[in-house]
């Protein structure tokens, strides 16, 4: 990708004013047509919500896109539809035991709802505090029970089964730091206390090391920040035995959605580590070894995105998709979803571009200003793409906010619009959940920057909550140079 030097945060102000604007029009409307008995919606065909008999995993996206519309504008419909449909449908996933996606479903609602309460954007009420605690405590103890244990560490296996790690869960597996900063604890068998922290690093360290390659040793052969979907292990005996992939092409290409979760997982949880006591971390390595760890796998696969994208920042649902070549060089020019090979997917740019901007700041905080510099600025030349058509979804009567998504493509299932050979024009949830989840990120770092002050920095760091759940920034001080931000 070509990444634009010198676009500023505050150039997007009035193009996320736009989003948010068609974003409640466009919530309401779901509400209004969608058929709720179908089950959790998925994505859209010809422009309408439709749903994918699967694992029910969007609802937590579905839900707390309105918790989100709230935060941005204050509207109060938004925050009580949230709360009524949190509580009458969200309680299957606090126990669901059948999936890794806790932390998409649950952080998204629950941990949203908290985050509120402790920026005082929402009236705290005690017992309904509680409430929010309580059901992420159990979320992150459950999601830690799909455990697979390694001759040294282990994962989170997939719903594929115990021989399963997925490299998406890295990003759904901060349910059980978030579990664990409330103070809680995972009870196994005979009553062994197992650390929901420990399991997180451990998840993680098993993602840096098998999910992500580094072109050097074991990965030789491969390219820096290459990620593949799956990894496949011995279930007898722990040991590791092959890349997979469930919704990229192959095993040794990298379907972009996944890198796009990594991306921002191991962005997102860097920044998690500055709130843990060094005591707790010691027995797992201590912050600086798991830090190094984390910031290898953010920057590898970030650097991979980068390198391995269209000038616009927009990619292509894997970087080895099989019709590719029949594109030209289609790396040195924006992305064409009306082609007819292969299609785009803007939820990976979306999700990506938050990690980009997540690793961008934390290294301009550290003083490492180049690096930071080129990840912020290729998180803003993402979003600003995404923030204009083809990819803004301007037509109201269309459910889907972000377009030109991708779901499974090996499976077929995503809709190919009569005339076109391949999918385009449709919205996924998650999709959605994310461009709205990104437009909150950036705006709230304008407002912060602008009106940088201990009162403000007081107020958006109100206890652990409003800084690691589901959408967090870390205020932890004002740069000097403002205007790189802003």
């Amino acid at each position: 990708m070509i990444i634009n030097q010198n676009l500023k945060a505050e150039d997007l102000r009035d193009k996320i004013n736009l989003l948010w604007k068609l974003s409640g029009k466009k919530i309401n409307r779901i509400l209004s047509e969608y058929d709720e008995s179908q089950g959790a919606p998925v994505f859209t065909v010809n422009g309408k919500y439709a749903t994918r008999g699967w694992t029910e995993w969007t609802h937590g996206f579905q839900f707390g896109s309105s918790v989100l519309q709230f935060d941005a504008v204050g509207d109060s419909q938004f925050i009580d539809s949230a709360k009524k449909q949190i509580i009458d449908k969200m309680a299957t996933h606090v126990s669901h035991t059948g999936v890794h996606d806790h932390g998409f479903n649950n952080l998204s609602t629950y941990g949203n709802l908290l985050r509120l309460m402790h920026e005082g954007k929402i009236e705290f009420n005690e017992w309904e505090a509680h409430f929010y605690e309580l059901a992420i405590k159990i979320s992150g103890a459950v999601q830690a029970s799909r455990w697979t244990s390694l001759p040294e560490g282990g994962f989170i296996y997939s719903f594929n089964g115990p021989h399963s790690l997925f490299v998406d869960t890295i990003r759904s597996c901060r349910i059980l730091v978030v579990s664990h900063m409330l103070g809680h604890s995972c009870h196994g068998e005979g009553d062994k206390k197992i650390s929901l922290l420990e399991r997180a690093i451990k998840h993680i360290e098993a993602t840096a090391q098998y999910s992500v390659y580094y072109g050097s040793g074991r990965d030789q052969y491969d390219l820096w920040g290459r990620t593949a979907h799956e990894s496949i292990f011995n279930v007898n005996d722990g040991q590791y035995r092959c890349p997979n992939s469930q919704q990229g092409y192959t095993g040794f290409t990298t379907w972009t959605r996944g890198l796009a979760w990594a991306m921002l997982g191991f962005a997102e949880e860097i920044e998690a580590l500055e709130i843990i006591d060094d005591d707790q971390l010691k027995p797992l390595g201590g912050v600086d070894r798991i830090t190094e760890m984390m910031l290898k796998g953010a920057k590898a696969t970030c650097d991979f995105y980068i390198d391995q994208t269209p000038s616009c920042g927009v990619t292509y649902w894997d970087t080895g998709a099989p019709n590719l070549h029949k594109l030209g060089d289609y790396l040195n020019r924006a992305a064409d979803p009306f082609n007819d090979c292969e299609p785009v997917d803007s939820s990976a740019a979306a999700i990506g571009a938050q990690g980009l901007l997540r690793l961008g700041h934390y290294m301009k905080k550290k003083g490492q200003q180049k690096d930071g510099d080129k990840y912020w600025q290729a998180g803003l030349t993402i979003f600003n793409s995404l923030l204009q058509e083809p990819y803004l979804s301007t037509d109201e009567q269309h459910h889907g906010l972000l377009l030109h998504t991708i779901y499974h493509q090996p499976n077929g299932w995503d809709h190919v619009p009569e005339g076109s050979k391949i999918a385009n024009g449709e919205s996924c949830m998650w999709g959605d959940y994310h461009f709205r989840e990104l437009a909150i990120y950036l705006q709230k770092i304008i407002t912060f920057y602008k009106n940088c002050g201990v009162g403000d920095y007081q107020k958006f760091t109100k206890g652990i909550d409003s800084f690691f759940l589901g959408i967090k920034i870390n205020f932890n001080l004002c740069l000097s140079d403002k205007s790189s931000i802003v």
